[in-house]
Formats: structure tokens, C-alpha cells, sequence
């Protein structure tokens, strides 16, 4: 292999793996790699209150009762734009059977840059003008994307820092959701006699 050729594969290969971290060095969080976790010693999820992109006040705990993926990003962040079309999909889903997706949009720039960004991608879910307090409120957001799946009794059931695979994201929301998304199908197609079909009260 010539000298040439082999500099061009190493150039090659930083170029990938800078494209898949997003690292972006002038930024105070940064892009991260891959790490999940499932909480063991499950705390409950802080309670917050942002704006939206309509100026309208959020708090966590409007979602009470519901399964909630809580996803800190950034709009120059190269795995979150992997990961936000997913969890568009989630939203349409799952959102009539107890489950929602929160984004905090963690840009230093504000609604200037992220207003835009939620037009151009469609994202159907809540987005909220995050800072360095809920940051705090969650240990510390060194990196993005960081992602929580928070269970409908407030706890925080998994976290994932990086870029998180699909299935693994809708796994952990199926699993949340358990038992409890019999419930919702049910309730969502006015069942309450109990006499329906059984695979329309099969779990999600």
C-alpha cells in the first residue's frame, strides 16, 4: 500500500469518526459516545419548568401518569439529528397510550437557531428552552444527546448518554409502558366490558 493511499485512509477514518461523535470543541457540552445504563437505585426525575417555543410555561410534572423520554440536544449535534426522527415516530405511536417525548434544547443561541430547526424537521413533540439549572437538576449535561426514560410512577429508568439505538430506545418505552398500555388500548377504543377480542388488548 502506497504512503499516499494509506494517508488517505487514515484522513478518511477521522473524518468518520468525528461525523459520528458531533464533537464540536467550541461548544461547552459536547457530543458523546455511546453509554446506557438502566437505573438500578431509580430516583425520581427533578421537577423543571421551561418555556416552550410558544413562550408557554412546562413543568415535568404536567406529565404525571405518563411515560416520558426526556431528551437533552443541541441543533449542532450530529447524533441527536440521528436520533430526533425516531422519536418523532415515537410520539405519533405511542403519544395516545400514556407515553410522550420531551426535547431540551440545549443551544446557546436560543429560540434563534431551534425555532427553525423544529420547522425543518417537523418534530411533533414538546420542545423546551433548556439552561444551566435543569442541567444541573439532572447531574451535570456534559454531553449531548443525553436521554431519560422516566417511568410513569417519576422515576428515571434508564439514561442514555450518545448515540442510542432505536430498538433500544423503544424497547425501554414498551417496557415502561408494561401492563399499563393494555389499560390505555382499551380505554382508547371505549372497551370497558371486557368482552373485546384479546389481541386488541394485547400490550404494546
Amino acid at each position: 500500500m502506497s504512503p499516499i493511499y494509506s494517508r488517505l485512509l487514515a484522513s478518511a477514518g477521522i473524518s468518520i469518526a468525528l461525523a459520528l461523535s458531533g464533537c464540536n470543541s467550541s461548544k461547552p457540552v459536547k457530543a458523546a459516545a455511546t453509554a446506557s445504563k438502566e437505573d438500578k437505585a431509580a430516583k425520581v426525575a427533578p421537577e423543571f419548568e421551561l418555556k416552550d417555543a410558544d413562550g408557554k410555561t412546562v413543568r415535568l410534572s404536567d406529565y404525571k401518569g405518563k411515560v416520558v423520554l426526556l431528551d437533552f440536544w443541541a441543533t449542532w449535534c450530529g447524533p441527536c439529528k440521528i436520533e430526533i426522527p425516531w422519536f418523532i415516530e415515537f410520539e405519533r405511536t405511542y403519544k395516545d397510550k400514556g407515553f410522550a417525548v420531551i426535547g431540551v434544547a440545549m443551544d446557546d443561541e436560543g429560540w434563534t437557531v431551534v425555532k427553525p430547526f423544529i420547522s425543518d424537521l417537523a418534530i411533533n413533540y414538546r420542545v423546551l428552552g433548556g439552561n444551566d439549572k435543569i442541567g444541573d437538576l439532572y447531574g451535570g449535561i456534559e454531553a449531548l444527546p443525553t436521554t431519560f426514560l422516566i417511568g410513569r410512577d417519576g422515576k428515571i429508568a434508564a439514561t442514555h448518554v450518545g448515540l442510542t439505538g432505536k430498538d433500544e430506545f423503544e424497547d425501554g418505552i414498551k417496557k415502561l409502558m408494561g401492563a399499563s398500555g393494555i389499560v390505555q388500548e382499551r380505554a382508547s377504543a371505549g372497551l370497558t366490558n371486557g368482552f373485546a377480542p384479546a389481541l386488541l388488548f394485547r400490550a404494546k
